[in-house]
């Protein structure tokens, strides 16, 4: 059994990390922002599964406000919105000020040594175990492993349930490499700086409204129901997040050094985002503007919140709690655990090792904690890592690397 659709969709995404980063660096605040997104994936489809809530249910039947607004709060439009930044950003230092990006040939390898030997393996061990006796739901197979899963109606959430949003990444992966060095080449024209930021953010201002208008006319107009799956869960109703990124990529690029913000400004800045995404998840019910345009409101205040948390001229508190070790070691392997919590918090069902009725749920989250955190730290040392190291196949020009044996002694 699959992940259960949700109210808004499965809270899952992509989460991806490349190392160890130091704490207090931009790559350990990034790594913070993962893990606090994995963990809070998990307690989502803890509580998704634990109580069969289905795409009208609004909040998690606990009666503390607070905890319910936490509960309900989804993090996948986060993960999009960092994975653009975090792309996009190479592309744009190089339309804006005339720096050198790498070849999209090199850019899709080594995205695809990042996800596909996990995701492939994963894909194929859960798809197995659910269809013991050949030929099985082959479409299904076929299509998560063709990342097109997103499309189909009926199986989006089959085999791993909340892997439709890493359909949508792949899909941005190819946008991003075309749009990208089109963006470089259109920029290069233009000879003030300002005409090439605003023709950049232009576009992404375009990539984020389109789907804005999608979901408008689909709700409203055409009066299509928020089950359908493939009309709010493809990429024309949820590129706004990745659209959002690219934009935050922008303004850091074209604001550089001089756009810091001081501590006076960002820590309200970063409280003002995260009330307003708390508001955003405890407000939101069936049916009304809030429900309708979660993920593009949602983006935009991961948008200030990243923002107002990287581009500073120091560290604060905030700062210090993602980069604290315990947080940036789970973001380490907040990608295995993306992977593999749904599958660990089935089986543990199935086999009866979770507690029964409402009461149980608090219990219920931490032996799925205590049961995801060491197997997706596992899976990382035992698949991520050891694949990521592919990625010195090939130099900075996306060419074969030759590696020289040492001389004999």
């Amino acid at each position: 059994m699959a992940g259960h659709p949700s109210r808004r969709g499965e809270g899952g995404g992509p989460p991806m990390s490349t190392g160890a980063a130091p704490a207090g660096s931009r790559a350990g605040v990034i790594d913070g922002f993962r893990g606090l997104a994995a963990l809070s994936t998990v307690a989502f489809h803890v509580w998704q599964q634990y109580f069969r809530y289905d795409a009208q249910g609004s909040h998690p039947p606990v009666g503390n406000p607070v905890l319910n607004g936490v509960l309900s709060l989804e993090v996948i439009d986060l993960f999009f919105v960092l994975s653009a930044y975090l792309l996009t950003l190479s592309y744009a230092r190089a339309a804006i000020d005339g720096r050198s990006t790498k070849p999209a040939r090199l850019f899709l390898f080594r995205r695809a040594i990042r996800i596909l030997p996990l995701y492939v393996l994963a894909v194929l061990v859960v798809w197995a175990t659910r269809n013991p006796t050949l030929p099985g739901n082959w479409r299904d197979l076929v299509e998560h492993l063709t990342f097109t899963h997103v499309f189909d109606q009926q199986r989006i959430f089959y085999t791993l349930g909340p892997t439709w949003s890493l359909s949508l990444e792949v899909l941005f992966y190819l946008v991003l490499v075309a749009l990208g060095p089109l963006a470089v080449r259109v920029c290069r024209l233009l000879r003030q700086r300002r005409s090439r930021v605003a023709v950049c953010a232009a576009g992404c201002a375009v990539l984020f409204v389109v789907p804005l208008v999608w979901i408008a006319v689909a709700h409203y107009v055409v009066g299509v129901p928020h089950t359908d799956w493939v009309v709010y869960f493809g990429p024309q109703a949820r590129f706004g997040g990745f659209a959002a990124g690219m934009g935050l990529a922008v303004a850091t690029a074209a604001l550089g050094e001089r756009g810091r913000l001081g501590p006076r400004t960002a820590l309200p800045l970063a409280g003002l985002a995260l009330a307003g995404l708390f508001a955003l998840s405890l407000h939101s019910g069936p049916e009304n503007f809030t429900f309708t345009f979660y993920h593009p409101i949602a983006s935009a205040l991961w948008v200030m919140l990243i923002f107002s948390t990287l581009h500073v001229r120091q560290q604060s508190f905030w700062q210090g709690l993602l980069t604290s070790r315990w947080l940036t070691a789970v973001g380490l392997v907040s990608y295995s655990m993306f992977i593999w919590h749904e599958p660990v918090m089935l089986q543990l069902h199935n086999a009866g090792l979770l507690p029964t009725g409402q009461a149980g749920f608090p219990l219920a989250l931490l032996i799925v904690f205590v049961a995801a955190v060491p197997a997706a730290t596992a899976s990382y040392w035992l698949i991520e890592y050891p694949s990521s190291l592919l990625g010195r196949l090939k130099d900075s020009r996306g060419r074969p690397r030759e590696f020289y044996p040492e001389p004999a002694r």
